[in-house]
């Protein structure tokens, strides 16, 4: 048995389940669809586990992973649906969750691949990601993307899930770098903005999408509800045309690096631009749940949990 490493976000969830198909490896997507008492894990949560006992996503850490494993490659064998409790309540009596409480899982092998197909376009546009599972055919159904809590519908599950937390970090220097390699590993999506070439040539090497800076007023980006815009530059002559254009982005964080004072003059020189009291209230500084955080990597974890955070927020 073995689990895939790394950040395991719903995505990489049906990325597993995809590739398993394309392999011709049986594979099965497990959901939690019932809790009770304290768990790790919300409704909702994915696993998926393949035919030759691989394995994407956790449930609680290692306490009942095996367990939900074995029952998965039984499900895949008998080739039906079934639901299986663990913890409180549960018939294996083995398998108990330190937390106390217990949690339901709902067990569907091989879906179709045109389904797992059209979930992963969606989750790769950006796109929120509505699923209805079902005890009867279709057994899981994608619906129109407004979003909707998470839970029970009569005999049936739906399950929202918001597009991956992504970062637009525009700066220089080794702030920009310790970010976006923080924010990568907890799972985000990062675009990576700097007049600083070997910024942008590190940041390649690492698998990040670059936009190399000319002029502060030559740039074009497009963000959606789930994404950070965060500016970490010393030279603040690059700021005022990044946040104007950061401001119209339906974002859901602004944020931009420096004391108070420099706050307070950035928010002065917007003001004399023309925007108004409520769009300069958008934006954070400083930024991070760290006070003062001056060492680079510090400064990145700082920011990265209030971005979290923030991203908690919408996303749930």
């Amino acid at each position: 048995m073995q689990r895939q490493s790394g950040a395991q976000s719903v995505r990489q969830i049906f990325s597993f389940l995809r590739d398993a198909q394309a392999k011709e490896v049986p594979a099965t997507l497990v959901t939690v669809v019932g809790l009770s008492g304290s768990s790790t894990r919300a409704l909702g949560t994915h696993m998926a586990v393949a035919g030759n006992g691989s394995y994407a996503g956790s449930f609680s850490g290692g306490c009942i992973e095996a367990a939900v494993v074995a029952e998965a490659l039984d499900a895949i064998a008998e080739g039906k649906d079934r639901t299986v409790r663990f913890g409180a309540g549960s018939p294996f009596i083995d398998v108990r969750l330190p937390c106390g409480g217990g949690v339901d899982l709902l067990i569907q092998p091989q879906l179709p691949a045109a389904l797992i197909a059209d979930c992963m376009d969606r989750l790769n546009r950006r796109e929120p990601l509505k699923l209805l599972l079902r005890p009867s055919q279709p057994r899981l159904h994608i619906l129109p993307p407004e979003r909707e809590e998470t839970g029970p519908r009569a005999d049936d599950f739906l399950v929202w899930h918001a597009p991956d937390m992504k970062l637009v970090i525009a700066g220089n220097g080794e702030e920009s770098l310790s970010l976006a390699q923080l924010a990568s590993v907890f799972g985000a999506d990062i675009l990576l903005l700097s007049p600083d070439e070997q910024v942008i040539d590190e940041a390649r090497v690492s698998g990040f999408e670059c936009m190399r800076l000319t002029t502060p007023s030559a740039v074009d980006f497009q963000a959606d509800p789930w994404t950070a815009i965060i500016l970490l530059f010393h030279d603040h002559d690059w700021e005022p045309h990044l946040l104007e254009r950061a401001l119209h982005q339906p974002v859901f964080y602004i944020g931009a690096m420096g004391s108070k004072v420099t706050h307070e003059a950035r928010l002065q020189l917007l003001s004399e631009r023309g925007l108004d009291e409520a769009w300069l209230a958008r934006i954070r500084g400083p930024i991070g749940l760290i006070p003062a955080a001056r060492d680079p990597s510090m400064l990145a974890l700082s920011a990265l949990a209030e971005i979290a955070a923030e991203y908690r927020k919408v996303a749930r």
